[in-house]
């Protein structure tokens, strides 16, 4: 864990909920601030950061392709990381190709 400066908040592939903190994972490394989603998502470009979920939001820029699972719920791949994020039905009218 580090600091992180909201400054370079461009940088940031996601955000996840994790108890009373929010995990902060730019494109190496992670660290964590005391802010809830909801607050975090109120501050954020909204063409650049999409809910996915309702503890995680996403960089759009940082997403390398959607796929589906084997039970048809969509998963957004990452570029450069090995982890995958869920995207939950309320959000996923977002990650749909039209």
């Amino acid at each position: 864990c580090g600091w992180f400066r909201l400054g370079n908040v461009a940088e940031v592939c996601n955000f996840e909920a994790d108890h009373k903190y929010t995990r902060v994972v730019p494109p190496t490394g992670e660290a964590f601030i005391r802010l809830a989603i909801r607050e975090l998502l109120e501050g954020l470009e909204p063409d650049v950061f999409w809910q996915n979920h309702r503890g995680t939001i996403v960089n759009v820029e940082a997403i390398d392709r959607v796929s589906r699972d084997g039970q048809e719920k969509l998963q957004g791949f990452l570029r450069g990381r090995a982890e995958h994020l869920s995207v939950s039905r309320a959000y996923s009218h977002r990650f749909k190709r039209d």
